[in-house]
């Protein structure tokens, strides 16, 4: 176990749950996977290692054979749809997005079918029908559009607000700096934000927390925080990783 002084806050919080007989949800998502790679293979060893579902966000766009053969006997792996392209669609002055915008609205919905229809051949046994936005955006009026595609489910980031015609299944803690270094950000303060997490859960809200990776762009910095969570919480009577499917079934089951 790391005795660092930076992890007690997680250290004493999963405490609290553990003395009140609690468990916390987490689950991982990971975005931008396209073929197999250095960083994927860490990725996957160490999600495998700890016992930890890992669900992947592929660009349809940019995908094929080699990584859905590559994952076929990676039982821990959920492949989402991540967009079409990860294309940015909008103006020199916006926040990017690809689903939305000036766009028509049948082109998105016809990329999206298009990209559901793909992964769903590729990976027909580790398929989940879930749309992870490009740059976590999606026009609101695209939503309830959703479920006519094949869509049973949708990942932003933030805590779920509002009802929705699909399950949510949020990712809350970023381990990037993008509007800063673009690497890691400091293990003091992804410990810090996962701990509000979850002292807002023990407060009450039952919304599972999403920790978000991007394996292509990961530091040393953004390794060495999952590593890290990974060691402190795989078994840890206090905490159970979920994979996303049982999440959306969880969700669905209660409609």
């Amino acid at each position: 176990m790391i005795d660092s002084t930076i992890h007690e806050p997680l250290y004493r919080e999963l405490e609290r749950w553990r003395a009140a007989g609690r468990v916390a949800r987490l689950w991982l998502r990971d975005d931008d996977a396209t073929e197999p790679t250095a960083a994927l293979e860490r990725l996957l060893s160490e999600t495998k290692s700890h016992g930890i579902p890992v669900t992947l966000a592929v660009i349809p766009a940019f995908t094929g054979a080699p990584l859905a053969q590559r994952l076929a006997g990676e039982a821990h792996v959920s492949v989402a749809v991540h967009g079409w392209s990860h294309h940015n669609h909008a103006g020199p002055h916006d926040k990017k997005q690809e689903l939305g915008g000036a766009r028509l609205e049948e082109t998105i919905l016809g990329e999206l079918y298009e990209g559901l229809l793909k992964l769903k051949g590729l990976y027909p046994t580790r398929f989940l029908a879930m749309l992870v936005p490009p740059w976590n955006r999606i026009d609101k009026g695209l939503i309830p559009k959703l479920p006519a595609l094949g869509f049973e489910s949708l990942s932003t980031y933030g805590r779920v607000k509002g009802e929705s015609p699909l399950a949510i299944v949020n990712s809350h803690v970023d381990l990037m700096d993008w509007h800063g270094t673009r690497g890691g950000r400091p293990m003091a303060d992804l410990i810090g934000e996962l701990v509000a997490e979850l002292q807002d859960r023990f407060a009450g809200s039952s919304e599972p927390i999403g920790v978000l990776a991007h394996h292509l762009v990961h530091d040393a910095a953004a390794w060495d925080f999952l590593a890290e969570l990974f060691e402190a919480t795989s078994g840890h009577p206090a905490v159970e990783w979920v994979s996303a499917a049982a999440l959306v079934q969880d969700q669905m089951s209660m409609t």
